[in-house]
C-alpha cells in the first residue's frame, strides 16, 4: 500500500510517462493530467492547442518505503530527453515540455540536486522547468492506461513501447551496476 506521497512530473505525452513509471515497483497509481498553466479545468483540445500554457504531466503516487522521491526522478531523467524544448521526439509544443512540479521545499530541494547530477548523463543542457505545483487536473478518462489498453495502437509501437524498452534497458543496467 502506498504511503501517500506523489510526484508530478511532465516529459513529453503523458502516454509514454506514465506507462514508464506504472512499470516501477512502489508505483501504486498513476493519472495522467494537466498543470502548470493558467486555465482552470483545461481540456485535452485546450491544452493540445498551446494556449493554456499546462503541460502534459503524470502525478505519481508511491510508497516511499519501496521507492524514494530520488529514485522517482531518475526514472523521470531515464523516461525522456530533457535537453530538447518543447518536444520529444515528433510531439511538438509547448504542453510536450519537460517539468517537475515539486510538492513541498524537500521536494524543489531534491529535484534540484537531481537535476544538477543528472546533467552529466547529457551531451547538451537540461532544459526541464523546476517550478511549484499549484493546481493538478486529471486528464480525460481516455487518455487513462492509454498504452494498457491501447498498446497495438500505431503510435503506441512506434513510440511508447520503445521508450518503455530504454526505460527497461537503463533500469538493468543501473541494478547490474
Amino acid at each position: 500500500m502506498a504511503d501517500g506521497q506523489q510526484a508530478t512530473l511532465g516529459g513529453g505525452c503523458f502516454w509514454c510517462v506514465e506507462a514508464v513509471y506504472l512499470r516501477v515497483p512502489g508505483v501504486a497509481k498513476v493519472v495522467s493530467g494537466y498543470a502548470g498553466g493558467a486555465t482552470d479545468h483545461p481540456t485535452y483540445e485546450q491544452v493540445s492547442g498551446g494556449g493554456s500554457g499546462h503541460a502534459e504531466v503524470v502525478q505519481v503516487e508511491f510508497d516511499s518505503a519501496v521507492v524514494s522521491y530520488a529514485e522517482i526522478l531518475d526514472v523521470f531523467w531515464d523516461a525522456h530527453d530533457p535537453t530538447t524544448k518543447d518536444r520529444q521526439g515528433h510531439d511538438v509544443g509547448t504542453q510536450y515540455h519537460s517539468i517537475i512540479l515539486y510538492h513541498d521545499e524537500a521536494q524543489r530541494q531534491e529535484a534540484s540536486a537531481s537535476m544538477e547530477r543528472a546533467q552529466s548523463r547529457f551531451r547538451r543542457p537540461i532544459v526541464t522547468e523546476l517550478a511549484e505545483l499549484e493546481a493538478f487536473y486529471p486528464a480525460e478518462g481516455y487518455h487513462q492506461d492509454y498504452f494498457a489498453r491501447n498498446g497495438q495502437a500505431p503510435y503506441c509501437q512506434a513510440v511508447i513501447a520503445p521508450k518503455i524498452e530504454k526505460f527497461e534497458k537503463a533500469q538493468a543496467q543501473r541494478a547490474a551496476g
